[in-house]
Formats: structure tokens, C-alpha cells, sequence
């Protein structure tokens, strides 16, 4: 049996559907059962409720031989600790409780660099880590950098004004990668029997881009100027606090970006292993296109 938490996430849905491709047992665990379309919820089992609450976790992992792990973000928690950690914790009673042999969690890029310890969602991610693999269960946690995704937040100043925003210094080249493959090396793991200990898995995409870059492929894709624009890390933190974000999210969202911006993400050698195949100019083409123009 296979658990899936975050089945309805941007990366957990993609997990789920590889995992019912291959003919596995699922089990998920999700507040609403109705965002599951109904052909899928006949297929698999659901635990209702949410998954840092002990006694659904103690549900869904009995008899359970692995578990994804996603935490979804959390931008009214008051403190990052509580967002990844609190929330872990009781998952990491029920893995022991339940005896999971294997977890393959979401996590990020960073413990090889020193800015890793001052960059917000990143430090609690590799906290995290560290929380599950003290359970002694065999756990590989995934490694990104930024996805491409997180562009289409921005499809709106993109359609309407040819722009788009970050902190990030516009010539910084950092690797990205699309959640698509995110989810196959996820799949991988949870399918594969072979494995035993703890470690990480990297997706890093097939190149470092700058926004500069990028900003030259939307153009090319989108057949219309698009450029981007850095803001300053004030401007970017006061954004998310106006949206509604409790003061330590923003600050963690802020850590993370001002680490990325010094290399927080090129501390990951690239190898063929962690080169994932998903180009930007595809993901553009296949994904925010569509978006832009629908």
C-alpha cells in the first residue's frame, strides 16, 4: 500500500496519477474527497482529514509500505517551525507506530551551502528531513531548486502589461525545474523496492537560467515582448504580508529568495542523474501559453 498526502497539490496529483498508471495500491489523505474527480476516487482508498492530525496519519499508515510526504504551504502560520516541523510531527509518530519502510518527501535544494542555514522555507524543508530520517525510517527526500511553475502565479502581469517580477538578480543563472518531473522522480522512488537509508534525490532541469533568460524565451514563445523586472526584497516580503501571510512566512519566503540570489541553488552539482528533461521553452510552449492565451 502506498500513501499519497497532497493528492490535490500541483506536484501530488501528478504523483497520484503516475502511481495509478503503474497499477498500485493508493491511499490518500485529503480534507474534501470531492476535489478528487470521481473515476479517480473509485480506484483508490481515502482517509479523510488532514495529514498532521495524529490520528489520520495513524489511519492511513497502517499496513502502509511507503508514504509521499508534502507539506503544503502554510502563509498564516505564525512561525516556519510550526508550518514544517509541528506539522511533521505527528506523521513521524504514525511512521513509527505503523512501521512505513519508506517515505519520499518534497523538499529543496541547499544543505550543501552555508547559506542554507539562514534561508527560510529551505532551512525548515532540510529540518524537516532530519525530523523523518530520525524516525529510522528509509527516507529520500526530493530536492528542488525553483519550479517554472511558479510562473503562471504571474500569467496576469505577463498577458497584460509583457512583464514579470522576482527579487532575484535578472543575470543570477540558477537551475529550474517543472513539477512534472518533480513528480516522475517522486514516482520513481516510491516504486522502486531496492532502496534502504537515507538520502536525496535532485531534479535541477536541463540548465541554469537567469530571469533575463527567461524573459527572452516567454518572448519567443508568447510571440510578444515580456521582460522582467527585479523588485526589492522589502517590496517582495510587504507583498506577501498585504496578501494576508503572517510576518514569518513573508520573512521565510524573503530568507529564501535573498539565499537563492547567492547561490543558495548552484550548490547542487549537476550529473546526469539529476538532469530532468523538461526544457523551459517546453514548459512555456505546453503550459504557460495556454494559460496566457485562455
Amino acid at each position: 500500500m502506498n500513501v499519497i498526502t497532497a493528492p490535490t497539490s500541483n506536484i501530488g496529483r501528478q504523483v497520484l496519477a503516475k502511481m495509478l498508471d503503474a497499477g498500485e495500491p493508493i491511499r490518500v489523505i485529503m480534507r474534501d474527497p470531492s476535489r478528487l474527480p470521481a473515476h479517480t476516487r473509485e480506484r483508490i482508498e481515502v482517509v479523510q482529514g488532514s495529514h498532521s492530525d495524529i490520528d489520520v496519519v495513524s489511519r492511513a499508515f497502517a499496513g502502509a509500505d511507503a508514504v509521499f510526504w508534502l507539506v503544503p504551504p502554510s502563509p498564516v502560520a505564525q512561525s516556519l517551525e510550526a508550518a514544517y516541523l509541528d506539522f511533521t510531527r505527528p506523521a513521524c509518530e504514525a511512521i513509527k507506530r505503523r512501521g512505513v519502510r519508506r517515505v519520499v518527501g518534497i523538499s529543496a535544494i541547499g544543505r550543501a551551502t552555508a547559506v542554507a542555514g539562514e534561508a527560510g522555507l529551505v532551512t525548515a524543508s532540510l529540518a524537516m528531513d532530519d525530523l523523518i530520517a530520525s524516525t529510522g525510517v528509509s527516507y529520500r527526500a526530493i530536492t528542488m531548486p525553483s519550479f517554472m511553475d511558479n510562473i503562471l502565479r504571474q500569467v496576469e502581469p505577463i498577458k497584460s502589461r509583457g512583464v514579470f517580477f522576482s527579487p532575484l538578480s535578472g543575470g543570477r543563472k540558477l537551475p529550474t525545474c517543472a513539477t512534472r518531473d518533480i513528480a516522475a522522480v517522486a514516482a520513481r522512488w516510491l516504486l522502486d523496492l531496492s532502496w534502504s537509508g537515507v538520502g536525496h534525490a535532485a531534479v535541477l532541469g536541463p540548465q541554469d537560467l537567469s530571469c533575463n533568460d527567461m524573459a527572452e524565451i516567454i518572448t519567443g514563445v508568447l510571440g510578444k515582448p515580456v521582460h522582467f523586472q527585479q523588485i526589492p526584497f522589502e517590496a517582495f516580503n510587504a507583498g506577501f504580508i498585504e496578501r494576508g501571510a503572517s510576518v514569518g512566512f513573508a520573512q521565510g519566503m524573503t530568507d529564501m529568495m535573498r539565499a537563492k540570489n547567492e547561490g543558495l541553488d548552484n550548490a547542487e552539482a549537476r550529473t546526469p542523474e539529476n538532469t530532468t528533461p523538461t526544457s523551459f521553452r517546453q514548459w512555456c510552449e505546453e503550459v504557460l501559453k495556454p494559460a496566457v492565451l485562455g
